[in-house]
């Protein structure tokens, strides 16, 4: 069975076009309870949200349907969708809801569903659902409905988780840091992490007003970071993305450093503290020049596919810890059981502090390999997989490129959108051989 709503995260989309619609979500919260009784007589799901305007119009919609299902409901309030994953492992709820479009702008919005455990669910779980949609609802008597609650302290619940995974012997007093909340999720609990552990913090994008999220701020818009860290003369700057599972940290000199260069740090750090790092996840997009340094190490390194939930599942499969993708999505499972921005954060900071060291010296070992990315917008319909000239315009390329460069062309699973990547040693041969598959592909 194909999917027909859910996508490389969950189910996105456009506010007021199908499915991000009230009567939708409704069918949605339903099909969803259904699937949870199969195991449960009385199953408990927590939502949260990031700061979207029409967070209120999709939790009261989902809210219906878990209660219409016989599936009580624990509304969160705005909360980043790590802090979600923890609250329904802490609380033991059955089944975690999110409702945010991540790194969006705000006229898109989306729901995101963790398990019991605070994991991403597999692909059974998700065409379970897509059945159930398709099946006539069954409302439940009224002496079955489901009921709802506010959980009032949610965010000092999850604040206090994050403090807990930095080391205890460690605190951030001394350092200045900037912290950008990208009008999101996290726009109060951030800063308060932060200034908790003993750092001194300006908070930037952490206005939220329903219609500004990620917009000139957090993850997706890393000048913004850039130049407050430098105005304020700050030693770091610290940027998470709408529902604040993405991570993009800048040094007091402006420079930035992605998520590739994170993972690396990450496993050198335990590596330097004489604990065993057998492998580490990337993805397609992660960057030769971590493959090299890790491989270097004696770390064994795979790739996944595009998509943290992905790189999730082959870190359980192989039984590592580590993985994360280039846009700042990194799973320390030692840690937490979901990708979580404050949490990578804080595994960087730790890095810091403990070694006396810059985060350009921790990364002395690495240099990364230029990579061009182009997103190319699809037309109304448009098959980019038939255009007949992409495939030998790909393979000259590749061959041009040999063991020092690679290509990777992908759909987007969120976006009208082809991802074209290309890799070299050399920036503008990288620049010139992505531009001609971009031009291939647009002008199908």
């Amino acid at each position: 069975m194909s999917r027909q709503y859910f996508g490389t995260d969950g189910i996105r989309g456009t506010v007021g076009q199908a499915p991000i619609t009230p009567d939708f979500m409704l069918r949605l919260g339903h099909a969803v309870g259904r699937v949870l009784r199969r195991a449960e007589s009385r199953p408990t799901v927590l939502i949260g949200k990031d700061t979207r305007i029409s967070g209120y119009m999709l939790e009261s919609a989902l809210e219906s349907g878990f209660n219409s299902a016989g599936v009580d409901v624990v509304l969160l309030g705005p909360l980043p969708t790590p802090g979600v994953a923890y609250l329904t492992r802490a609380l033991r709820a059955n089944l975690g809801v999110v409702i945010s479009a991540s790194h969006n702008a705000y006229p898109d919005n989306g729901i995101k569903f963790f398990s019991a455990q605070g994991t991403k669910l597999p692909d059974a779980w998700e065409l379970a659902v897509e059945a159930a949609l398709k099946e006539e609802p069954v409302w439940e008597k009224s002496s079955a409905l489901g009921k709802s609650r506010r959980l009032d302290d949610a965010a000092g619940r999850y604040i206090e988780f994050a403090k807990s995974t930095f080391a205890n012997d460690l605190t951030l007093k001394g350092l200045k840091i900037v912290v950008d909340g990208a009008n999101g999720a996290a726009y109060q609990i951030a800063p308060k992490v932060f200034h908790e552990l003993g750092a001194e913090v300006i908070s930037i994008g952490c206005e939220p007003n329903g219609t500004n999220i990620n917009d000139g701020v957090g993850a997706t818009h890393p000048e913004a970071l850039i130049r407050a860290v430098k105005a304020n003369h700050a030693h770091y700057g610290i940027a998470l993305d709408g529902d604040a599972d993405r991570l993009q940290i800048v040094s007091a000199d402006g420079r930035l450093f992605n998520g590739d260069e994170v993972l690396y740090l990450m496993v050198n750090e335990r590596l330097q503290r004489g604990d065993k790092v057998d492998g580490a996840v990337g993805t397609l997009m992660t960057n030769m020049a971590v493959e090299v340094a890790l491989k270097a190490k004696g770390v064994k390194f795979v790739r996944a596919k595009v998509g943290d939930r992905y790189v999730l599942e082959e870190l359980q499969r192989n039984g590592w810890l580590l993985g994360g993708e280039g846009s700042g999505h990194l799973l320390a499972l030692d840690k937490h059981t979901t990708g979580d921005g404050i949490i990578s954060a804080l595994q960087v900071l730790q890095a810091v502090q403990r070694s006396g060291k810059s985060l350009a010296e921790l990364l002395g070992d690495v240099k990364l390999f230029p990579q061009e990315l182009i997103n190319v917008r699809l037309k109304p319909g448009q098959d980019w997989k038939a255009n007949a000239k992409l495939a030998p315009t790909q393979a000259e390329i590749e061959q041009q490129l040999g063991v020092n460069g690679r290509v990777l062309i992908r759909a987007s699973g969120t976006e009208p959108i082809v991802r074209v990547m290309v890799e070299a040693q050399d920036a503008t041969l990288a620049r010139s051989c992505a531009q001609r598959l971009a031009d291939v592909i647009s002008r199908a």
